[in-house]
């Protein structure tokens, strides 16, 4: 989701409720295009980012300081000379662009108050972060722009600052009628009709309106009907209400537990996914990017072992397949050695030159005709089949055993998959690695043994609503340690029936049982943590930790019980409490 004109509105509100009346503080600069300011204000210290990165502008508080470089630049000096110790007198985002403008009293050399604004514009590569006196003059700026570098806007020392140019509608400003006649009749998509005339309207944004209208966003402005226009308008209307009305819903869009999108509207049109909501929009986007960045960084650190993986899973599912459909091409052995033995029984009613022959079967009075080699004598033709019978038992023994094996190596590739998709740390990743040599699925390299004892990675920990601690394991090797070294014997284990996927615990310390929420909980948690994910509902197992074993050089993970209930469970951990 794109750091649109709504998101910043929802910002700018938390920095008038916070910022305004207090004083600045401290002001940092910790890299060559962020400016972090500490303002003390109503007893309490806020910091906010102020970010102008080409590649990622944003803007939000901060829990913590950022470690400060030892010299300060000049930008940043430059600011703390004019406003360090100014007072914050307003937040404002000028026609609901991409900006904001938060203007500063302070006092000069000789003593008299003067005003200036630090405008912040979060527009992708054109990004800046520009500091102007009361006049509208440039000061400075964190990145100067020339005639050489841009020919629509200069910024640079000296110069009068104007606003980007633009041609789109305030939609602060906008009347049902110039929604309707003038941006629903471009000759376009739906989406693209109102994204390309609405400041601070993303294309996501867009299309949430046209979703929560009932309206295809793919068809053109000419199939809409004036039901479908008046919608629209009613939708944007309740949007902008709620702007004006400072009525914001934070949230964040998962997919699979990989964040990937966030917006301060409730995106309903996400509603199959996983839709996280939030009270305070820097602590979405703290999180949106803490998580991005997690995940595309365990995703690029994995990226050998994914192919790895894949490569040998759609290997094994080929041979798989193949095995199965040889063990289905033997399941009729048990006819030949009934034919062979009917033949012996019968065999005097045959007739040189016969091609079949029909007998009853005594083993369920039923009528077999029994095919025939005229060439063959009755005997022959009963050696024949008792001869088909046993290789057919023999590849028959053989596949069932190839089919097993393959199973076993099938679903442990499955859930090594399964396995990177939860890893979040580079521990996780290295115990994946681990336990991918140990398998013979790859090479250990060379010259890459740590001499220092390897640090381990740690299992996911939830609470239940009962207040039981809840613990999933996230690769085999952590499996094995969760259920066999952190687990006691009376503890409940919980395991996807039939499928690969992780081992989830619950630590009963010291009651006999738990309450059904409890159980539940740790079943969707089972659920949601296996290959079945995706399913609408997953059978589970469950069972006393003392009722499960272990068998002698068996892969990680690879457990057996004969004592267990089973429910079923809605992959959904939604609600479930997470500890960091």
């Amino acid at each position: 989701m794109a750091f649109d004109g709504i998101v910043i509105s929802n910002i700018v509100k938390d920095m008038r409720e916070r910022l305004v009346g207090g004083r600045i503080y401290k002001i940092y600069q910790p890299e060559a295009d962020e400016i972090n300011i500490v303002v003390k204000n109503i007893g309490t210290t806020f910091r906010v980012m102020l970010n102008a990165s080409a590649t990622l502008p944003l803007v939000y508080f901060l829990d913590e300081n950022k470690k400060n470089p030892m010299t300060a630049p000049n930008f940043c000096m430059l600011l703390r000379k004019h406003i360090g110790n100014g007072r914050i007198i307003g937040v404002s985002q000028p026609d609901f662009e991409r900006i904001i403008e938060i203007e500063i009293e302070h006092l000069d050399d000789m003593g008299d108050v003067c005003r200036k604004k630090l405008i912040v514009e979060l527009m992708g590569k054109y990004s800046n972060i520009i500091f102007t006196d009361n006049e509208g003059k440039i000061i400075d700026s964190i990145k100067r722009i020339g005639s050489n570098i841009s020919s629509v806007r200069e910024v640079l020392p000296g110069r009068e600052y104007v606003l980007p140019p633009n041609n789109k509608i305030n939609p602060l400003e906008l009347t049902r009628e110039e929604f309707v006649s003038d941006i629903l009749e471009k000759p376009m998509s739906v989406v693209k009709s109102i994204y390309s005339s609405i400041t601070g309207i993303s294309k996501e944004m867009a299309e949430e309106i046209c979703y929560e209208a009932g309206v295809d966003g793919d068809f053109s402005t000419d199939s809409l009907a004036d039901t479908n226009k008046e919608k629209l308008w009613q939708v944007f209307s309740g949007i902008v209400s709620d702007i004006n009305d400072g009525n914001y819903a934070p949230c964040i869009v998962y997919n699979k537990g990989v964040p990937i999108a966030f917006s301060s509207v409730y995106l309903s049109m996400y509603n199959d996914l996983t839709v996280d909501k939030f009270d305070d929009i820097s602590e979405v986007l703290s999180l949106f990017y803490a998580q991005k960045d997690t995940y595309s960084r365990m995703h690029q650190k994995s990226t050998d072992l994914r192919k790895v993986l894949s490569s040998l899973v759609e290997r094994t599912s080929k041979k798989y397949d193949i095995q199965r459909k040889q063990l289905k091409d033997v399941e009729e052995r048990e006819k030949y050695r009934i034919y062979g033995e009917l033949l012996q029984a019968y065999g005097h009613e045959v007739k040189q030159g016969d091609k079949s022959i029909t007998v009853t079967n005594y083993y369920d009075n039923t009528e077999v005709t029994i095919p025939l080699d005229e060439m063959l004598t009755a005997v022959e033709n009963s050696n024949r089949y008792f001869n088909k019978y046993n290789k057919m038992k023999r590849t028959y023994e053989a596949s069932l055993n190839l089919v097993k094996e393959s199973k076993e190596t099938l679903d442990h590739l499955l859930l090594l998959q399964n396995s990177i998709e939860m890893a979040g740390s580079e521990a996780d990743i290295a115990e994946i690695r681990e336990e991918m040599v140990l398998a013979g699925f790859l090479r250990e390299k060379k010259g890459k043994k740590d001499g220092g004892k390897q640090e381990k990675s740690k299992p996911l920990h939830f609470i239940s609503s009962d207040g039981f601690h809840m613990y999933v394991g996230k690769n085999n090797l952590q499996n094995d340690r969760l259920t066999f070294k952190t687990a006691g014997p009376k503890d409940i284990w919980f395991h996807a029936k039939e499928m690969p996927g992780s081992h989830v615990i619950v630590k009963l310390e010291g009651v006999e049982d738990v309450p059904d929420s409890t159980y539940e909980e740790a079943a969707r948690l089972a659920a949601y943590y296996s290959t079945g994910k995706t399913s609408p509902k997953v059978e589970i197992d469950y069972t006393r930790r003392s009722n499960l074993k272990k068998p002698p050089e068996s892969n990680p993970g690879y457990v057996i019980y004969h004592t267990n209930y089973s429910m079923v469970a809605i992959p959904d951990i939604s609600g479930i409490d997470a500890v960091e």
